[in-house]
C-alpha cells in the first residue's frame, strides 16, 4: 500500500478514518465520510501508533495499517484456526495466546499470529480438558477458556521457560545460531546524511559482528546480502526457518532536529506488559555494554511490536546505534575504530546472557580476547 499523510484524500484515508474513530481517537463529524488526511488524523494516528508500539510519525504505513487491521478483532468475533497460506492475525489471536500462557500452555511469544505453535498449544488445551482437539478456537472451545479460572496471576507467563532454554543452551558461544540483520539494504538506503547510508554503515557493523562471533566458533548468518533488501517478515521468516537462538537487528536512527542523539535498544513487548522475557534481558546487556564502551546518551530500553521483534521466535533485539543526524553520533559512526567497539560490545552482551550472571566481570572491562579465552578453557 501507500503511505497515507496530511495533505492526502480517498477512500483510502476515509478507512483510516472510521477505525479511528471506532477506537474512541477520532470524533464522529456528519453523516458524510471525510476523506482529508488532516491534522486531526495525524494526531489520532499518532496517538494509536504510541499505544501500539509503533514508530510515532503520524503516517500510515505498511506496519500502522496491519496494526489499525489487527486491533479490530477481539477474541470471540471470529473462529481462529491454522491457515498456511494467509496466517491469522489480530488482537484475537494475542488474547487467545496470551490466554493459553496463563493456563500452562506454551504458544511461544504471543505475537498475535496464529502460527503451528499456537495451533500446537490449543490442540493440548483441547485434549487436557476433553474437547473435540482439532485447533480450532470455536464456540466451545471459547467458553471453556472463559470459564476456568486463571491459574496464574502475576509475574511474567513464559519467564521460566525462556530461562530455562538459555540455560539448557550452556555458557558456551561455540555451536550457537546467530542471524544478523543489516537494516535496509538494496535499493533501500535507510537514513542518509552527507552521502552516507545507513544500510552501508549497517552492512559494515554486521560483518564486523559476524567475524567476531564466527571467531568464537558462533555460526553467524546474515539476514541480508549487501545489496538487497528483504522485508521484514522475511527476515524474520529466515530466523525461525534457521531455527537460530538470537536475532540482531542493527539500525540508525535520525530526527529533524539536530540535536537528538544517542543509543537505544528495544525488545518485543505489548503495552499490556507481555514481553520476550530474555529478549529484554539481552537489550540491557546490549544497552550497557554499548553505554559504558561508547558514552553515547542514554535513549532507553523500550518494549515495541515492530514485525522483526514480533514474528521471530527467539530472542531478538534492535539497537538503534545513534542518530546520523546528529554531528557527534555521525563522526563516531564513520569511525571504523567505532564500529570495532560496537561489535565487540555486543559480542559480550550475548556472551553475558549465556553466563547467567556466572564467572561475570564489571560491564565495559570484558573484552573480545577475554570471550575467547573463556571459550577455550571451556572447551578444555
Amino acid at each position: 500500500m501507500r503511505l497515507l499523510r496530511i495533505g492526502d484524500s480517498g477512500p483510502a484515508v476515509a478507512e483510516v478514518r472510521a477505525t479511528l474513530r471506532d477506537f474512541g481517537l477520532l470524533p464522529a463529524v456528519g453523516d458524510e465520510p471525510d476523506q482529508t488526511y488532516d491534522s486531526a488524523v495525524e494526531s489520532a494516528v499518532r496517538a494509536f501508533q504510541q499505544r501500539r508500539g509503533l514508530i510515532t510519525d503520524g503516517v500510515v504505513g505498511p506496519a500502522t495499517a496491519r496494526a489499525l487491521r489487527e486491533a479490530r478483532w477481539t477474541l470471540g468475533d471470529r473462529m481462529l484456526g491454522l491457515l498456511i497460506s494467509s496466517p491469522m492475525a489480530g488482537d484475537d489471536v494475542l488474547a487467545l495466546q496470551e490466554r493459553l500462557l496463563e493456563l500452562g500452555f506454551d504458544p511461544g511469544r504471543p505475537g498475535g499470529v496464529f502460527d503451528a505453535q499456537t495451533e500446537k498449544a490449543l490442540r493440548a488445551f483441547q485434549r487436557e480438558y476433553g474437547l473435540q482437539q482439532d485447533g480450532i478456537c470455536g464456540p466451545a472451545t471459547l467458553r471453556a477458556l472463559r470459564q476456568l479460572g486463571r491459574s496464574v496471576t502475576g509475574g511474567r507467563p513464559g519467564l521460566l521457560r525462556e530461562q530455562e532454554r538459555v540455560r539448557k543452551a550452556g555458557p558456551r558461544l561455540s555451536g550457537k545460531r546467530i542471524v544478523i540483520d543489516a537494516g535496509h539494504g538494496g535499493p533501500d538506503r535507510g537514513v542518509q546524511v552527507a552521502g552516507v547510508a545507513e544500510a552501508d554503515l549497517m552492512w559494515d557493523l554486521a560483518r564486523r559482528l559476524e567475524g567476531r562471533m564466527a571467531a568464537t566458533g558462533m555460526e553467524a548468518l546474515l539476514s541480508r546480502s549487501e545489496h538487497s533488501c528483504p522485508p521484514e517478515p522475511e527476515r524474520a521468516a529466515f530466523a525461525n526457518a534457521a531455527g537460530a537462538d538470537l536475532l540482531l537487528s542493527l539500525h540508525i536512527d535520525a530526527n529533524r532536529s539536530m540535536h537528538a542523539q544517542g543509543l537505544a535498544t528495544f525488545h518485543f513487548g505489548t503495552p499490556n506488559g507481555t514481553t520476550s522475557t530474555m529478549g529484554e534481558a539481552l537489550a540491557g546487556l546490549i544497552h550497557r555494554e554499548l553505554l559504558a564502551r561508547t558514552r553515547m546518551l542514554d535513549c532507553g530500553i523500550q518494549p515495541r511490536t515492530w514485525e522483526m521483534l514480533r514474528l521471530t521466535r527467539m530472542p531478538a533485539v534492535r539497537i538503534e546505534v545513534g542518530y546520523l543526524t546528529h554531528l557527534g553520533d555521525r563522526r563516531k559512526l564513520l569511525d571504523p575504530r567505532f564500529r570495532d567497539v560496537v561489535a565487540e560490545g555486543i559480542l559480550v552482551a550475548v556472551k553475558r546472557l549465556y553466563l547467567l550472571d556466572r564467572d561475570d566481570q564489571p560491564t565495559g572491562t570484558f573484552t573480545f580476547q577475554d570471550v575467547l579465552a573463556h571459550e577455550l578453557a571451556r572447551a578444555e
